[in-house]
């Protein structure tokens, strides 16, 4: 723990992650109190499905394009702006509800689409606050703590809703959206970082082959986490028990922790390359003997063990993607990796719930081990692109396609 506390004793750096944490935590809790509000306002959950699918598509395509523009125009007024629209947007859907639809399905879009790229944004900070040595550290602390977001969100806006209304949650979801980013954007660093001069290129940091590689592994890999949403509340009703959900959730996101602090104190000599390889390996080995559904007792520990390389994985793909980046398009890079993560979590919600008609509870969560495999492979297949991150077009020279030179992966 030594290492995490010096890196937080350097200026700035508690509150970057603090103030970024809290104004994520609106990832955790926006499809959630979209559900609520729907369900409170009388429609079914077939409707409240969708549009907190909506929200949560928007929410991944809307990364990326905000990542280019902060690349281009610095962090502070993307930030704060973003962050205000989709504050606004919350406020408009918790007003009126879902009636008329039309203009539901808009500001829902709308608050998804404008969710300000904070954590893009601090992955791209970091190299600008931190050494190099701290950066690794910072990534993996960075990586363990957004388990809790998944936890801590949902049960904010339950708690908010079973106190005030769904329509309080969805308030607060948008104002903590603007209080965590304003603690960000109002930051020394934030306000000087610009980045790197560059010729701009349609396809902005996608033209690099390595990182379209990393981006389809981690979008299949991540079709787990929502698959494993859905099949916790299968497990809990196999169970007899509508709390398992929220204990198998929350002993997996504790997984997530452990394994990504153990990550960060460790002095790795391998590659990324190589640790990649291994921890996206050791996520599909973990989440197989969920298979099995066995009771309570022992259900909980291996949720446990299923969420140990998971953050290890993500942690190991920050430090690849800071190094595959096309100079001037870091920010631009770290969203596609939220994106491709969230994308997979919405495709993996879907799936769960085919898999678990067909397998019940055991199909559910079969489908997150072949998801985390299918990740693997794509991964393997593509290594040597990864590896060499050489993008042939003319005008480019390979330094330039990297923002730190020549890939180290």
């Amino acid at each position: 723990m030594r290492t995490y506390l010096d890196l937080l004793r350097v200026p700035s750096a508690a509150r970057l992650l603090g103030g970024t944490l809290f104004g994520r935590l609106p990832n955790g809790m926006g499809a959630l109190a979209v559900l609520l509000t729907v369900r409170a306002d009388g429609a079914g959950y077939g409707l409240a499905g969708v549009l907190s699918a909506v929200y949560g598509l928007a929410t991944a395509a809307g990364q990326p394009v905000l990542g280019r523009w902060m690349d281009r125009r610095g962090q502070t007024g993307v930030l704060i702006g973003s962050a205000v629209v989709s504050a606004a947007a919350y406020g408009v859907f918790a007003v009126v509800g879902v009636y008329p639809l039309p203009v539901a399905v808009v500001v829902v879009l709308i608050a998804g689409f404008t969710t300000p790229p904070l954590e893009a944004g601090l992955r791209a900070l970091w190299p600008s606050v931190l050494t190099q040595e701290r950066v690794q550290a910072a990534y993996a602390l960075d990586a363990a703590a957004q388990e809790i977001l998944f936890t801590v969100g949902p049960l904010i806006v339950v708690l908010v809703t079973q106190v005030a209304s769904a329509q309080a949650a969805v308030w607060l979801t948008g104002l903590i959206g603007v209080a965590g980013t304003l603690v960000v954007a109002t930051s020394a660093p934030s306000r000087r970082w610009r980045g790197e001069a560059h010729t701009p290129h349609w396809a902005g940091a996608l033209r690099a082959p390595g990182l379209r590689v990393v981006l389809l592994a981690f979008t299949l890999a991540g079709t787990a986490l929502g698959v494993l949403s859905v099949a916790a509340v299968a497990y809990a009703d196999r169970e007899g028990s509508d709390a398992l959900a929220g204990v198998f959730l929350a002993s997996m996101s504790f997984g997530g922790l452990l394994g990504g602090l153990a990550h960060g104190v460790v002095a790795w000599r391998s590659a990324p390359v190589a640790r990649l390889s291994w921890f996206l390996l050791g996520l599909t080995v973990c989440y197989l003997p969920l298979v099995a559904v066995p009771g309570p007792w022992l259900m909980m520990p291996l949720a446990v063990l299923s969420g140990l390389f998971l953050a290890p994985a993500i942690a190991c793909s920050f430090t690849m993607i800071d190094e595959l980046a096309p100079q001037g398009t870091v920010t631009e890079a770290f969203a596609w990796l939220v994106a491709a993560i969230g994308a997979g979590s919405a495709l993996g919600m879907a799936v769960a719930g085919w898999a678990g008609e067909v397998g019940g509870a055991r199909g559910a969560f079969l489908a997150a081990g072949v998801g985390a495999g299918l990740g693997l492979l794509v991964f393997l297949v593509g290594r040597g692109r990864v590896i060499s991150n050489v993008i042939h077009f003319e005008g480019i020279t390979d330094p330039e396609l990297s923002r730190n030179g020549t890939s180290a992966a």
